[in-house]
């Protein structure tokens, strides 16, 4: 075993001790593991072991036998730097990141640049998916100094963590000579590096500060960021504007949200357009389920192939909500082959669920999912392959390297139609195809997949399938969402309140962050809401709690993102508002408090809520787009939730409702869960000032009349803190009314339920309830 130079002068460790503990862990991996590196031994064995091969990161390790001298984020790099006065190289990506790989095969795996690194730098390597609170702060300072970032993400900072300097992925040669140049200027010019530093970290600072008085989030912003993304909607490809296509799932989840709620068929266009751009291009997995993480090409053709859990988590809940507004199998069917790839690929047998999978395959990108025509021919039966070739678009020319990326250049309900075909029997052509091609895929060298199980990806999951057991009528899917919450709830708690972030091979490691706990309680929300156990409820409510607890800023407002005693050399504690690739954490914070203030019977949920957003307001209404989760948090806490489902009396009334179509007449049903020692008045009240309980269509119901609504038969009896008897409903009861459609459009049916609810102490004053009911035909 060759270990490199820089090892023999490395004062942290005696060399022989530094050795036997890398020897040690090495052969730990067992015969199975195959070091991740050209530069190998005449025996197989790597020339390089470095610290990395200690972590519990499959992105760290791909690092640890590159020749140069990685140390994992920690205080031990920081004060090493500074004690030897040298700069610090941060290189942070993931796992499956393509970039990442080209970079580590060009520089980190040459050993020429590695000695460069290695005499003139301490040098850190971060997995971004364990650590997003560094990633989150050096990304923020890449993009002052650069004006764009991205992944791989390299940083240049002083001793303390400052950063001077950087970038993303650097080609070998530029990446040399910029080493070479930034250490000349540390030896030469070391004052002026760090006063660019401190003002980097000033910027930095001051952007992640939210100390400006707060100001009203008002429906007029919220409806002109509404009309504002109508106006970047790519009307010609679908998505929105850009050279690359990312799905841009937060944006898409707000117009859905207003879809339902005003029934506007403009929004409801936009969303539509990227679903099916998105289903029809080569973004979408064809054969094997779920997504690729972005298009490279404006028509969602060419993606980067990685696949990431919080993209199918989030996608497949879009789909889901379009399912939901549209009545259109096809979105049904993409959400469910997105949840399926899911349950069959990318879960654990502890019923968690795995992070990532590769772009890349046997050292090239994409080559798991490419097709030629011979291939086809040869796995499918003749009339098959002359459906698939022709339904896929592919050609011997190929779109891809020469190779085919499936795609449908016409989406199938019009391909069945200009070929004359039934839909039903093109459907079971379809299955036969992807069933046959995933089958030979499988026997292909499959793309690395990245097996930790972090909280907050398996909670944005967890979301997902329970909701797709509600609008799907599948409890599969429920039941996969208990299973997986059970897992976290078991294996990745440390104690009674506190997370775990990271769960790999059945080690946990990582202290959860604000990300983490922010997730889980809206998961666990959404399980109690699919499920009506209170177990769910009374945990959400626990780990909020936690959240507020460990992460709430006393002085300004707001959550960080991580705890102080993480935070070690990071230039700030970071708050993350913005959307990403994922919500906002403190937007998915607000909305989850905003629920809880519905479902309990604590005030303090709401109040934090509005507090949350009034720490932030100034810079959501300067930048509102980049806030939409909050913005929908805002909606939420002052205007109520969406939906065929809401609550009432503090959590005391659940209201459901569905629609349905019986013998060419529409029905409206709704459920009213009212629970033990609570009563709503009848819908006929003995006492004239009584509010009574009600059903009607809410504004002038977007095309719908109402016509009677059969109420149930009342109780009477008495009660001890009234005089008399009272007409009441107790329990579940069910209302009928029959509806007539005077519109053309499948609009979401309006529903205003009045009530008032009591226990044997209190009367709560009157509400009024408004559910959109999704419309279901046939």
């Amino acid at each position: 075993m060759s270990l490199s130079k820089s090892w023999a002068d490395d004062i942290s460790y005696s060399s022989s001790r530094l050795k036997q503990k890398l020897e040690a862990a090495w052969q730990a991996k067992g015969k199975d593991y195959q070091a991740r590196s050209q530069l190998l031994l005449s025996d197989g064995r790597p020339a390089y072991i470095n610290r990395l091969i200690l972590e519990d990161s499959p992105y760290l390790v791909q690092h640890a036998h590159n020749p140069v001298n990685w140390f994992p984020w920690g205080d031990e790099a920081f004060s090493k730097a500074k004690q030897e006065n040298k700069p610090v190289f941060i290189s942070i990506g993931y796992s499956t990141c393509h970039w990442c790989h080209v970079m580590e095969q060009e520089s980190f795996d040459n050993p020429e640049i590695a000695a460069i690194l290695n005499k003139h730098f301490i040098s850190i390597k971060v997995d971004r998916e364990r650590r997003p609170d560094v990633d989150a702060v050096y990304m923020t300072a890449v993009q002052m100094i650069t004006g764009n970032g991205g992944w791989p993400m390299s940083s240049f900072t002083t001793p303390d963590g400052k950063t001077f300097l950087g970038g993303t992925y650097f080609p070998p040669k530029k990446f040399k000579e910029i080493l070479i140049k930034v250490n000349d200027l540390w030896l030469h010019q070391q004052a002026l590096i760090l006063a660019q530093a401190d003002k980097v970290a000033l910027a930095v600072a001051r952007n992640n500060q939210n100390n400006e008085q707060a100001k009203a989030i008002d429906q007029q912003l919220i409806r002109s960021t509404l009309n504002n993304l109508l106006q970047v909607q790519d009307s010609k490809y679908g998505g929105f504007v850009g050279h690359q296509k990312f799905p841009n799932e937060p944006w898409l989840l707000y117009l859905l949200e207003f879809a339902l709620r005003d029934g506007d068929p403009a929004v409801l266009a936009a969303v539509e357009s990227s679903l099916q751009a998105m289903s029809n291009g080569g973004i979408h997995d064809q054969i094997g389920g779920g997504f690729h993480r972005y298009a490279t090409d404006q028509k969602w053709r060419v993606p980067h192939f990685e696949k990431m859990l919080y993209n199918q988590a989030l996608l497949a809940r879009v789909y889901l909500y379009g399912y939901q507004l549209t009545s259109n199998s096809a979105y049904a069917r993409i959400a469910r082959q997105t949840l399926d790839y899911v349950l069959q690929d990318m879960t654990a047998s502890s019923g968690g669920f795995y992070s990532a999978s590769d772009a890349d395959s046997e050292g090239v990108e994409g080559t798991y999912f490419l097709w030629t025509v011979d291939q086809i021919k040869q796995i499918l039966k003749s009339s098959l392959a002359t459906r698939a070739i022709n339904l896929f678009g592919i050609t011997e020319q190929g779109n891809f390297e020469g190779k085919n990326i499936l795609y449908l250049p016409e989406d199938i309900i019009t391909y069945a139609q200009k070929h004359k075909l039934d839909l039903t029997e093109l459907y079971s052509e379809i299955d036969q195809i992807r069933k046959s091609l995933k089958k030979a895929r499988q026997k292909r060298v499959a793309p690395f997949r990245d097996d930790k199980i972090l909280t907050s990806w398996n909670a944005m999951m967890i979301s997902t399938l329970a909701i797709a057991a509600d609008v799907l009528q599948q409890p599969e899917y429920l039941e996969a969402a208990e299973r997986a919450a059970l897992f976290l709830w078991t294996h990745s708690r440390v104690n009674d309140t506190d997370f775990w972030r990271v769960n790999l091979e059945g080690i946990s490691s990582i202290s959860a962050n604000q990300e983490d706990y922010a997730y889980l309680a809206e998961a666990l929300i959404q399980l109690y809401d699919s499920s009506g156990k209170s177990v769910w409820l009374q945990r959400a409510q626990s780990v909020s709690n936690t959240m507020v607890e460990k992460f709430w800023d006393n002085e300004r407002g707001g959550f960080f993102l991580n705890i102080k005693e993480t935070a070690g050399m990071i230039m700030v504690r970071p708050k993350i508002i913005q959307d990403n690739p994922l919500p906002s954490h403190n937007g998915v914070s607000v909305r989850v408090l905003a629920k809880l203030s519905r479902r309990t019977r604590n005030p303090k949920f709401a109040e934090r809520a509005a507090s949350t957003l009034a720490a932030f307001s100034a810079k959501i209404i300067r930048t509102p787009m980049t806030h939409t989760t909050m913005l929908l948090a805002a909606n939420e806490l002052h205007y109520g939730e969406s939906g065929s489902r809401q609550y009432a009396a503090r959590g005391a009334v659940l209201i459901s409702a569905t629609s349905k179509t019986e013998e060419q007449e529409f029905w409206l049903t709704i459920k009213i869960k009212i629970e033990p020692n609570w009563h709503i008045n009848a819908h006929q009240p003995l006492q004239d000032y009584l509010i009574p309980t009600s059903v009607s269509l809410a504004g002038d119901g977007d095309g719908w009349q109402m016509g009677h609504v059969a109420y149930p038969q009342p109780l009477t009896k008495a009660l001890g803190f009234q005089k008399g008897i009272l007409a009441l409903y107790e329990g579940n009861i069910l209302l009928r009314a029959k509806l007539l459609k005077t519109g053309k459009s499948n609009r979401p049916i309006p529903i205003k339920i009045k009530l008032q609810a009591c226990d044997d102490k209190i009367c709560l004053p009157p509400e009024k309830i408004t559910l959109q009911v999704p419309f279901k035909a046939g």
